[in-house]
């Protein structure tokens, strides 16, 4: 995910993607918006999207549709997707929805201040766990690939043994005493 990767707001009615980027303008993330799923899925695919704020009945794709082709590529499986429904409490939907890895579903209308503060955890946690994974390649890499300073076939000599030092006026333990 590039640092500067959008927070994309999915919604087909105008005035719900207002409000939404509304809600989430005070974040200071860079927001982008989508009017239907197969919209979201090519900005998604460009690779700039570190987030998305998808409408469940979204058209063209719909959200659920649009959550299964995401976390079927590898480029994509890990974006943390957040559901907003106008349909109330539907635990079928809700048990599908948490079973393809959404990090959260919504129910409309929408606590900006709820919303906010999901979106900044979520977002920070995924870009926290994407410079971890970055790192941890950078470390197998130069496991893989010893520097100069230990040629191929060398095995590193076995850290020294720093005796103990004490202060000269204080006793030593009884079982170091002869």
């Amino acid at each position: 995910m590039p640092s500067d990767a959008e927070i994309l707001i999915v919604d087909d009615h105008q005035g719900t993607l207002y409000a939404l980027e509304s809600a989430l303008a005070p974040l200071g993330y860079p927001l982008g918006r989508a009017t239907s799923g197969d919209e979201a899925l090519k900005q998604v695919l460009r690779g700039r999207v570190g987030l998305l704020v998808l409408d469940l009945r979204a058209p063209g794709a719909d959200g659920l549709e649009v959550v299964r082709y995401l976390r079927r590529l590898e480029q994509t499986q890990h974006i943390p997707v957040v559901l907003l429904t106008g349909f109330g409490a539907d635990q079928d939907l809700a048990g599908a929805a948490y079973r393809l890895g959404v990090a959260d579903l919504i129910t409309k209308p929408v606590d900006p201040w709820i919303l906010r503060t999901k979106i900044r955890y979520l977002y920070d946690a995924h870009r926290h766990r994407l410079a971890l994974e970055a790192e941890i390649r950078e470390l197998r890499a130069l496991v893989k690939d010893p520097g100069p300073a230990d040629p191929p076939g060398t095995a590193a000599a076995p850290p020294t043994r720093v005796p103990l030092q004490r202060d000269p006026g204080t006793p030593a333990p009884a079982h170091e005493a002869t």
